[in-house]
């Protein structure tokens, strides 16, 4: 049987972080939690998640900043990064396009549209997964069988 999805939730703002978990009781998936940004690259190291829901506005680390790193390493290049900001200044969607993340949502969060998002970030991620396993096979396939 698969594993369960797992979303991080990172937020500094307690309220904001159970009102996205609330949120997502529908969706059938762990959910673990950070606090700021460095506690978010932490937790992405220790919880391996699918999907984080990433604020923007966060002390040590920006949600811009953690997406960069984030994006920029080959071990967690893969996780899709949802950006929740209360930000919808022009400059901060491009802020958010340029660090890489997958996509953003402006606070306040409608639940519909959270939910959607998170069901089709996480299908895509696992449509991914499955094209990198294959691929992996295929290229240890065409290993095996030596040069033509």
């Amino acid at each position: 049987m698969a594993r369960k999805s797992r979303i991080l939730i990172a937020d500094d703002n307690q309220a904001n972080s159970e009102l996205l978990e609330a949120y997502l009781t529908d969706i059938e998936c762990e959910i673990a939690f950070a606090v700021d940004g460095k506690d978010t690259l932490d937790k992405v190291a220790s919880f391996r998640p699918d999907l984080v829901l990433l604020d923007v506005m966060m002390p040590k680390l920006s949600g811009f900043e953690v997406c960069k790193k984030l994006k920029g390493a080959p071990e967690t290049s893969r996780i899709m990064i949802l950006m929740v900001t209360a930000l919808n200044e022009h400059g901060d969607i491009e802020r958010a396009v340029a660090a890489k993340t997958d996509d953003f949502l402006s606070k306040p969060i409608n639940k519909v549209e959270l939910t959607k998002r998170v069901e089709n970030m996480l299908k895509l991620k696992d449509v991914t997964d499955e094209l990198e396993r294959l691929r992996r096979y295929i290229s240890s396939m065409e290993e095996a069988s030596g040069p033509s």
